[in-house]
């Protein structure tokens, strides 16, 4: 864990000592790259939470989704079709909400003494049952 928040704190002292010059032409592309390892990272914090991490799975994502969301809106660059810039935000943002549940449920499943998750058929048909008797 201290490991992780070292690797942080020198990646944003880093960011913030380093100067960078992004081209109005390579923005969107790194605006994409980014979406994509927050979506990593977030699909590797749900992944911790419910005890299922790897890293060598969590660093190949990490890298292929930039790559392949950047591959994406650069296709859709040559073709003239600015869409596919927002048709991949969509995507990667969506999964990022997705993550965030599933890592949400995994705290309340630790902290909770019951299933945040109901189990829909038995809880239907509990109800169903309560309002059965009560006529």
């Amino acid at each position: 864990m201290w490991i992780a928040l070292a690797a942080v704190a020198v990646g944003i002292v880093a960011g913030l000592w380093m100067p960078y010059n992004l081209t109005p032409a390579m923005a969107p592309y790194v605006a994409i790259a980014i979406v994509a390892a927050i979506d990593s990272v977030f699909g590797g914090i749900a992944a911790r939470m419910k005890k299922q991490f790897d890293i060598m799975i969590f660093f190949t994502g990490f890298f292929s989704n930039a790559l392949l969301a950047a591959a994406i809106v650069y296709m859709g660059y040559i073709i003239g079709i600015d869409i596919m810039f927002m048709a991949v935000v969509v995507v990667f943002a969506l999964r990022m909400f997705q993550n965030l549940a599933a890592m949400r449920y995994a705290i309340l499943e630790k902290y909770s003494k019951k299933s945040p998750i109901p189990n829909h058929r038995n809880h239907n048909r509990r109800i169903l049952h309560k309002r059965a008797v009560k006529r």
